[in-house]
């Protein structure tokens, strides 16, 4: 039911579309094209962001900041019960979601898809935002430059995930091997 449903939902929602425009008299081919240039224009303007976050993102892991990292705090989050094979996930989530999906994907390659590593990836990757990337794109395409309040508020977005994601996990595919 849920396939078929799924299958129609987008012809559905074209025609809707272009039924209201017709009723209501809207020239819905132009303001597409318009609505397509407006996209265009914007694109054009955050490609300097865009750049600027891919490079410092590949300074980071260039660098080897990931591996000192998960060498330095390996063993305190063991202590806690905290695999320190997610620790690149921990780092990488709120700066860019393709390399934390590339990271992701290793860990799920690795360890196999049933792993506790592997699944309190998966609930970590879904439970956070990638943070500097939303602040460099989308505050870059619209002109805000004075974005404090914003970094701070996702940084602890970023934190609550991956702490609700911890324990969330560990309820969910530790309780019942316990």
């Amino acid at each position: 039911m849920i396939e078929k449903f799924s299958v129609c939902i987008l012809p559905a929602m074209i025609l809707i579309i272009l039924s209201l425009g017709l009723i209501k008299k809207v020239p819905v081919y132009e303001e597409f094209i318009e609505g397509a240039k407006d996209g265009f224009k914007v694109s054009i303007s955050i490609i300097p962001y865009l750049v600027a976050i891919i490079v410092a993102i590949s300074m980071f892991k260039a660098s080897g900041a990931i591996d000192l990292i998960t060498s330095l705090c390996g063993k305190t989050l063991e202590r806690l019960s905290i695999p320190s094979d997610i620790i690149p996930i921990m780092i990488t989530r709120s700066l860019s979601g393709s390399a934390t999906l590339g990271l992701f994907s290793d860990i799920a390659t690795r360890l196999g898809p049933d792993s506790f590593v592997t699944k309190l990836a998966a609930v970590m990757v879904g439970s956070s935002e990638t943070t500097f990337y939303v602040l460099a794109v989308y505050f870059g395409s619209v002109g805000i430059k004075k974005f404090r309040y914003a970094l701070l508020t996702g940084i602890i977005a970023d934190i609550t995930g991956i702490v609700l994601a911890i324990l969330v996990a560990r309820w969910f595919f530790l309780a019942s091997t316990l």
